[in-house]
């Protein structure tokens, strides 16, 4: 850890030296540069925390995350148009202002977690419009606040630099290089060292930095500006525009911004699922992604910077700048089709973090296109930061719709590589009715035929680039022998996630394994005795809630229990219900009368049906490294669970062999026992009944057939094998035995308890 902190300082120390290279030519102003660049530090921190905070309270369903990332990007939208309201403020000392919206922002984030718990407290589990309504409310004002300091920035810089594309690649640059950094600060030390209150105090501690730095300046220069007639409200030379007519109409770059924002996030959305794919969901693949699409779109406002200042005063004719964009939207969609199926590839020669810079790549191109279309599109005159707010606001309005549009609709209908391929074609069609628009009759039908050329060879390529594209994707470096053919017979893609079929019926939910079709207890390759062993310590489950369904091999031995009466299955992902159909180990289930299954999030539902109660929660629950992962096995959450178990109820999960979930397990309740990696824990003891637990497995048939036969001595053999499971005097480190409470919290002591706060182990 200290190895870290200090290889992460001795980084963040030479990317400061850098940008005050880069910027030396703007004298007096390079610190601002450089505090921008810090500024762009809590706003990531927040909004990874805020997020996994509001998921935690709301729930994690694709319908959640889509109302949770919408309102974070509304709140931004919202923010430029404030920011560009205040900037056209004449009296306004901008930098006063800045200043002072870094502290708001650390003045809410002090408060904001237990502002949430408490909103939480009488709005979680509610229905989707009211989970829209507060979760806008909760991220409104400080989103807002964010998303006003561009616009005041560039008003405030534009002043010396006369160029507006100049500013904004400057500050955009900066901004999200600074982003880009502190998220892989989040993946390798901050969330796993200080978790959800420790970041938050972190980001608000940067806030104050940056806004006490930026009203100290401004104060040393307004001492400068008193001695001086020459100098504006903000202590700097105010010189007249450079020019005195915007390159391409403003309606156009409105267009243009809000159809490359949704394309921008079209993309993230496809890269995100395919790189959590690929790392079996592990919470550092979003902040690992992030980092570099960030980092690509910094790099390409620093080459628009160039640009802009290459072309600084000249009377450039408005086909130049259109011609420019449109090569970049062209470039930028070329690479980003191109990247899943290279990074398909590259995987299986270096490792998954080597193939990251592909995205950036990718967004480099993209990145370039928001200071071009401002620097083409408005004067640098006073009206410059109100002007940038609304091209801001389009491009943030196009990312939330493409969002909503790509992850909440198209994904659920179209598999990933026709959402890439039409996502590519939109962005060929753009570029080229740009270019079309920007020279004469001939280099339109040039244009027009180069980009229909491009279009129609990534069509035909498309199938081929895509092809066993999860089989690639799963079998990684070192993994896929060449003689191997493709392991997965049945592949379903949907807005929940990605769920692919081996052909031994093995099911892999999101690249990471998650069951397999096997309820058949004299041939265990699935360890399904533990849904079997619910009545050796539970005399009488009738009434059963079961969160996660999958293979539904758990779920169909629950629910042809000899004692069940009713059985209420939460599942979050309805890709698996066209699965169970077609296997015939499980396909009754949907057919059983005493089965209901809900589509919705576990937590969301516990909390949205508060009086519901249960003899037994049953949670086959993932690996514990897995994002989210914990939101299922904090003490938080097991709180939760305690409202629902009536007396003497017991819930039985997956701990799957995590010393820090039997730990947190052991501790919230009072009695508990291991049933090979899982835990049965209550309030009431638990007692292990071996002769109870024989009775029932003579009693148990799945369609009429029973599961042992007694009059087969094969199965006499496998059922004494089964019972001695319940001798607990073996040793305690076995797997394949029982184990009391006691002995855990002896043997695991030491270990962190799961919270929603540390989120355990995901970081």
């Amino acid at each position: 850890m200290i190895q870290n902190l200090v290889l992460s300082g001795v980084f963040v120390f030479l990317i400061v030296m850098l940008i005050l290279r880069l910027n030396q030519r703007e004298g007096d102003m390079s610190w601002l540069y450089v505090v921008f660049f810090f500024s762009g530090f809590p706003a990531l921190i927040y909004q990874l925390v805020w997020e996994r905070a509001l998921f935690a309270i709301y729930g994690i369903n694709i319908e959640s995350v889509t109302i949770v990332v919408s309102s974070f990007m509304l709140g931004l939208g919202l923010g430029s148009l404030f920011g560009g309201k205040l900037s056209q403020r004449t009296r306004l000392p901008l930098l006063v202002v800045f200043g002072l919206i870094e502290l708001g922002i650390a003045g809410y984030g002090l408060v904001s977690l237990r502002f949430f718990h408490w909103v939480a407290s009488f709005s979680s589990g509610a229905t989707l419009p009211r989970t829209a309504f507060f979760t806008f409310l909760l991220l409104l004002v400080p989103t807002m606040l964010m998303g006003s300091t561009l616009p005041l920035l560039v008003a405030h810089t534009v002043q010396v630099s006369k160029s507006v594309g100049h500013s904004v690649s400057k500050l955009y640059f900066v901004n999200t290089l600074g982003s880009a950094v502190v998220c892989f600060l989040a993946a390798a030390i901050i969330m796993g060292a200080l978790g959800e209150t420790g970041g938050v105090l972190l980001a608000a501690a940067l806030n104050i930095s940056v806004g006490a730095t930026v009203l100290f300046f401004w104060w040393h220069g307004r001492k400068r500006s008193a001695a001086s007639p020459f100098l504006a409200k903000d202590g700097m030379e105010f010189a007249p525009p450079s020019r005195r007519f915007a390159y391409i109409s403003f309606s156009l770059s409105l267009a243009i911004a809000a159809l490359t924002g949704f394309i921008a996030l079209g993309y993230e959305i496809i890269w995100y699922r395919v790189f959590s794919y690929i790392t079996e969901g592990t919470a550092a693949s979003l902040p690992l992604l992030l980092g570099w699409y960030l980092g690509g779109v910094a790099l390409g406002s620093f080459l628009a910077e160039r640009f802009c200042r290459e072309h600084a005063g000249a009377d450039e004719r408005t086909g130049h700048w259109i011609t420019l964009i449109a090569l970049f939207i062209i470039a930028a969609n070329l690479v980003g089709f191109l990247t899943v199926p290279v990074l398909a590839w590259a995987v299986h020669l270096v490792s998954y973090r080597l193939a990251f810079p592909i995205v950036g790549l990718a967004t480099a191109s993209l990145g370039a296109v928001f200071p071009l279309i401002a620097h083409a599109a408005v004067r640098p005159d006073s009206n410059s930061g109100a002007r940038l707010s609304y091209l801001y606001l389009a491009n943030i309005v196009g990312s939330a719709s493409g969002s909503f549009v790509i992850g909440f609709i198209v994904m659920d209908h179209w598999p990933l590589s026709r959402v890439s391929l039409v996502l590519a074609l939109i962005g060929f069609f753009i570029g080229g009715a740009l270019l079309a628009s920007s020279g004469s009759r001939k280099s339109i039908v040039l244009a027009l035929g180069g980009c229909l050329a491009v279009a129609l060879l990534t069509i035909s390529v498309s199938g081929t680039l895509f092809h066993d594209l999860y089989t690639k994707l799963y079998y990684k470096r070192g993994l896929l022998p060449h003689s191997t053919s493709q392991p997965f017979v049945q592949i379903i893609e949907n807005k929940s996630g990605v769920i692919a079929v081996t052909r031994d019926r093995m099911v892999y939910g999101g690249g990471v394994y998650d069951g397999q079709f096997n309820t058949d207890l004299r041939h265990d390759s699935n360890l399904i005795v533990r849904a079997f062993a619910l009545s050796s310590f539970h005399p009488s489950p009738k009434r059963v809630l079961m969160i996660g369904l999958a293979s539904g091999s758990w779920a169909q031995i629950i629910a042809n229990h000899p004692q069940l009466e009713e059985f209420v299955i939460v599942e979050i992902n309805p890709g698996y219900l066209r699965l169970i159909p077609q296997y015939p180990e499980v396909s009754s289930l949907l057919k059983n009368t005493k089965t209901r299954i809900v589509i919705d999030d576990g937590r969301r539902w516990l909390l949205r049906n508060p009086n519901e109660k249960f003899d037994a929660v049953v949670m086959n629950t993932t690996f514990t490294w897995r994002a989210h992962a914990s939101d299922l096995l904090s003490t938080d959450f097991l709180q939760i669970v305690r409202q629902h178990l009536h007396p003497g109820g017991i819930l039985y999960y997956n701990a799957t062999g995590s010393g820090a979930a039997f730990l947190t397990g052991v501790t919230v309740f009072p009695y508990g026992l291991r049933v090979l990696n899982c835990l049965a824990v209550s309030d009431s003891p638990i007692k292990v009944d071996k002769e109870r637990w024989r009775s029932i497995l003579f009693q148990y048939t799945i369609d009429g057939r029973p599961v042992l036969d007694t009059s087969i001595p094969a199965d006499q053999k496998r059922l004494g094998e089964i019972l001695h499971l319940t001798d607990i005097n073996v040793p305690s480190t076995q797997f394949y035995a029982m184990e009391y409470a006691d002995s855990l919290r002896q043997r695991y002591r030491g270990n962190r308890l799961i919270t929603d706060d540390n989120m355990g182990n995901e970081w």
